[in-house]
């Protein structure tokens, strides 16, 4: 029998949960770590069609990137994600900040399905970095990128570095453009700012902005494929969330 704990343990074995950012909330937030775990839902985003989803399935718990309790809330009203979580006793573990740094984490998982090689970790950051089989220029890397990941509306910066080596981080890891690009020949995050972008541009560096949701989404739901290998008696399903952004 595998319990909400057996999995929470497994998870913080290979992604511990110490390792958060101070500001993040990811650990286990609703439920009985008692609880029987027979079918698991995973997803990007606890929201309250994923939370209604996974009652409809009578799954026994949510498995989210980003947690659905994240700054303190008033109220747990009937409808929203928590109370549909706690009326129909599905548990919630939430895997944030201490899974993108992890090996089998999103920027990890990022990096392979870029198909990049040699993948490693910098020091002291979220960011991943490996090597493309060949170079390519700005313009032919984003295009590369863009098919890659199916991304909408992706936006770079007019460079005329050649890429060889890639820096990546998923989701809104901008803040670690200046090492990323310290030690490699692009940056790859999912949410960078206008005027970030133009500094980057003035200063020659190469910078994709690919998405929040195409950075990460897949990036976790890749993590299935470990779980059900550990817990082969539990029916592990991805709530298949689409992007809420629209873009053409």
């Amino acid at each position: 029998m595998t319990t909400v704990k057996n999995i929470y343990d497994y998870i913080n074995s290979v992604a511990p949960f110490n390792t958060q950012e101070e500001w993040d909330n990811a650990g286990f937030l609703i439920g009985d770590f008692r609880k029987e775990v027979k079918k698991a839902v995973l997803c990007l985003d606890a929201t309250k069609n994923t939370a209604r989803f996974a009652a409809d399935i009578h799954a026994d718990l949510i498995l989210s990137h980003h947690p659905v309790i994240f700054k303190g809330i008033k109220s747990a009203v009937k409808g929203s994600a928590v109370y549909t979580c706690i009326e129909n006793d599905i548990a919630v573990i939430s895997a944030h900040t201490n899974f993108d740094i992890a090996q089998c984490g999103i920027n990890h998982n990022l990096a392979k399905r870029l198909h990049l090689n040699n993948i490693s970790s910098l020091e002291n950051s979220f960011i991943a970095v490996g090597e493309l089989d060949c170079e390519m220029s700005m313009d032919d890397f984003a295009q590369y990128v863009s098919d890659t990941l199916n991304v909408s509306g992706l936006r770079y910066t007019d460079s005329e570095k050649t890429i060889k080596r890639v820096a990546v981080g998923g989701g809104a890891c901008e803040e670690y453009a200046d090492v990323a690009l310290k030690n490699a020949d692009c940056f790859i995050t999912g949410d960078m700012k206008y005027h970030d972008m133009l500094e980057c541009a003035e200063n020659g560096y190469a910078v994709i902005s690919a998405g929040h949701y195409e950075t990460e989404h897949d990036s976790f739901i890749m993590f299935m494929e470990n779980l059900k290998k550990v817990f082969p008696d539990v029916a592990f399903v991805s709530a298949n969330q689409k992007n809420p952004v629209l873009a053409v």
